[in-house]
């Protein structure tokens, strides 16, 4: 059996929206991967104290939202995992597990201009091969300067990429929807549903 090219689009995905789908989506397109694999995390490293959506919320949000794309799939190895989901640790897992796949990491351009805050870093990005796809709000410039900033040694296996994206965050939606906003064109809308359904991020969240 071959080697499968794979690109793991790790988050919070609270709630997962238009613009991942669209990310994962211009990833499949631009770099020839064969499939996206979705990945929510336990405890983001990075939002220590703030309040996330339990995972049974979340991951049923993901797997309603890639329904239907045989190119989309989950993987609930960080949700599995104790303690806050650093990235390195994930790549460290899924280098010994799944030997058949070559697996790439997206994150978006806002992740990157913050790589150096992240456990590891140096070893992380000479590990894998990173896609960064530009955020509305976040100059593609930067991200360039960056790179050139951390020399080829650090950059080589780092790839820019400009994606047509939705303008949303996962921040905003949470806003719209704790003051009665519809989700609906902004989310899939299995996902606006279930959020409705579940009155999440309306302070009366139904388990």
């Amino acid at each position: 059996m071959g080697v499968a090219r794979v690109a793991i689009l790790g988050g919070t995905f609270d709630p997962i929206h238009l613009g991942h789908l669209a990310a994962a989506q211009g990833v499949l397109h631009l770099t020839g991967v064969e499939r996206v694999i979705f990945m929510p995390n336990r405890q983001p490293p990075h939002k220590a104290g703030q309040a996330v959506t339990p995972a049974l919320h979340r991951i049923a949000m993901v797997r309603l939202a890639i329904a239907g794309n045989p190119a989309f799939a989950l993987s609930d190895l960080e949700l599995r995992r104790e303690g806050p989901s650093y990235t390195i640790e994930t790549v460290r897992a899924l280098q010994a597990q799944r030997p058949d796949w070559q697996a790439s990491y997206i994150i978006g351009m806002d992740s990157l201009l913050q790589i150096r805050t992240w456990r590891e870093w140096e070893t992380l990005l000479q590990m894998a091969d990173w896609l960064v796809v530009n955020r509305p709000g976040y100059d593609s410039a930067l991200g360039r300067q960056l790179l050139a900033d951390l020399g080829p040694r650090l950059s080589a296996r780092v790839r820019l990429l400009e994606i047509p994206g939705v303008a949303v965050s996962a921040t905003h939606l949470r806003q719209l929807a704790a003051g009665g906003y519809p989700l609906r064109y902004l989310v899939p809308d299995a996902v606006a549903e279930y959020i409705e359904t579940h009155r999440l991020y309306t302070g009366q969240d139904i388990v």
